[in-house]
């Protein structure tokens, strides 16, 4: 059974860094993109960034440019996310997902198929 576990959210605070882990189960990343979303109390659940299976190409979300980046490590079967100059509006429960592979992707939530459990990340002093 397709399986992705999120790890790695914790309490931090303004202006620190913070490192969250994909890993996947039951598919290769080269078959599937990967892409992180999150959702705060009381919101809709945005996306975030994501990378493609074919050649890596990575979208992300204007809120997070320059300070977010996503990579992945095939042999491990995980993906990661590195989240800097973090702010408490950055405060909520992080999602990886999992949609058919291709060439590029996107932050569409219904095009990803498989999810993970989500790991709660807070910003705050």
């Amino acid at each position: 059974q397709v399986q992705l576990v999120e790890s790695g959210g914790e309490l931090v605070q303004p202006g620190g860094s913070l490192r969250l882990s994909c890993a996947v189960s039951e598919f290769t990343l080269d078959h599937y993109n990967i892409g992180w979303f999150r959702q705060a109390p009381g919101k809709e659940r945005e996306g975030v960034i994501c990378i493609s299976s074919s050649d890596g190409t990575v979208y992300k979300a204007d809120s997070v440019k320059g300070r977010f980046t996503i990579s992945r490590n095939n042999a491990k079967n995980t993906v990661y996310l590195r989240m800097n100059v973090l702010n408490p509006e950055d405060t909520a429960v992080y999602y990886c997902a999992a949609e058919e592979g291709g060439w590029g992707c996107g932050l569409i939530r219904h095009s990803y198929d498989y999810w993970g459990q989500g790991t709660q990340v807070t910003v705050s002093s």
